[in-house]
């Protein structure tokens, strides 16, 4: 064949088999590969660029009546009913005789599960064709990283039994993650406000089936009923309500193990500076929650964050890995996470302390912003002294503009 002239000649090609496949499950699988391509080079808004691609390639080919083409141009129309000329798609004659079952199904239960900790959460849907000739129950998986606050990955497959007695099987045999019957309209919502994240980033994670398998999930999201109300994003804790939860903490057995109940003097103040920093890094995160720790939220705080973000001194420094490993078990004991959970992060906090100390003395994580102010106080500036702040930065404007 010659050398496709447009990216539309491309996708004919590219789908020239799909009329002799051998279900309507096989077709929309492969067309969600297809336009997965699409989603993959997308700058921005992956989803409308998928989108504008539907449009353009069902206008380009309308006149197109292979079977292939044909086909082809259902399945998109299917995938993506929001494309221009997608309502106005019809079937060929010479159709496979499942081809009226594309996207043709209905949901058959809903599930979730995740770690105990609150860093992941995997949905499940299964789903079933109207008419067993539009192929095998199969199963959408979602996984939402609360982290990231992202849909970081999506997997569409069959036959669904098998998928979910592989994830009954995983979490039955593991105390750290949790599995349970979901509520469809709350995974519509969760998969869906993530995912419209995702289609924005720039660059997508780099494992997974998120870029060819987006289109046909989100055609299967489409047919969970949407939330009566909308979520509503958790509000920012009040300075009130931040020194209740300090004080509690103070006030606790985990505060008392690491010596952080009897504090005066300098110490204190390092000490409610450390606790500070614990309470901005926990309100960063897009589903905030301060009592949210484990060892992926420690690592991001411990070894990356802090960093970037506040400057501290010496002492400062060797008390916050002890405030941290306090504060993450206190946080364990409320939120009722097992003791193998609370151990695991204690044990990782305790590992991540040289490492910690290391990026601490090279400052090789640090903010251009934050290098400025940790070079203003080592020169013996005091940063609320306007005079002294403003002759510092003139001193130092080369160097500055450098960075």
């Amino acid at each position: 064949m010659a050398t496709p002239h447009t990216p539309y000649d491309a996708v004919l090609h590219a789908a020239r088999d799909v009329s002799r496949l051998d279900c309507a499950f096989d077709a929309e699988m492969l067309g969600t590969a297809l336009l997965g391509s699409v989603y993959a080079v997308a700058e921005s808004d992956r989803s409308a660029a998928v989108r504008e691609f539907v449009s353009g390639f069902l206008a380009a080919t309308s006149r197109r009546r292979t079977a292939s083409s044909t086909t082809i141009r259902r399945v998109f129309a299917r995938l993506v009913p929001d494309a221009e000329g997608a309502d106005r798609v019809k079937p060929g004659a010479q159709a496979p005789t499942w081809s009226d079952q594309i996207g043709r199904v209905h949901v058959t239960g809903c599930w979730a599960y995740g770690d105990v900790y609150g860093d992941q959460t995997s949905y499940l849907a299964t789903f079933a064709y109207d008419e067993a000739a539009g192929g095998p129950e199969h199963a959408m998986v979602a996984l939402v990283d609360h982290n990231i606050g992202i849909t970081k990955d999506i997997f569409v497959g069959g036959p669904a039994e098998r998928i979910m007695e592989q994830v009954r099987q995983m979490c039955a045999g593991d105390e750290l993650t949790w599995f349970r019957t979901e509520d469809p309209a709350r995974m519509h919502s969760e998969v869906s406000r993530h995912l419209a994240i995702t289609d924005d980033l720039g660059e997508l994670p780099g494992e997974g089936s998120l870029a060819t398998d987006r289109t046909i999930a989100g055609a299967r999201l489409a047919l969970l009923p949407r939330p009566v109300r909308a979520p509503v994003d958790p509000e920012p804790l009040t300075p009130a309500e931040r020194t209740e939860l300090v004080r509690q903490f103070l006030a606790s057995p985990e505060a008392a193990r690491f010596g952080l109940d009897t504090m005066d003097g300098p110490e204190l103040a390092s000490l409610h500076f450390c606790l500070s920093l614990l309470l901005d890094h926990a309100a960063s995160f897009p589903d905030a929650d301060p009592l949210r720790w484990s060892p992926t939220v420690a690592e991001l705080f411990l070894l990356d964050w802090v960093h970037r973000r506040a400057v501290l001194d010496m002492d400062d420094a060797a008390m916050l890995p002890r405030v941290l490993r306090g504060w993450a078990g206190y946080a364990a004991r409320r939120r009722g996470l097992p003791a193998p959970a609370a151990r695991q992060t204690d044990t990782a906090i305790e590992e991540m302390v040289p490492e910690f100390a290391r990026l601490y003395s090279t400052g090789e994580r640090r903010s251009p912003a934050t290098a400025a102010v940790a070079q203003l106080m080592a020169d013996g500036v005091d940063p609320d002294d306007p005079e002294a702040l403003n002759a510092w930065i003139e001193a130092n404007r080369h160097h500055l503009t450098d960075d």
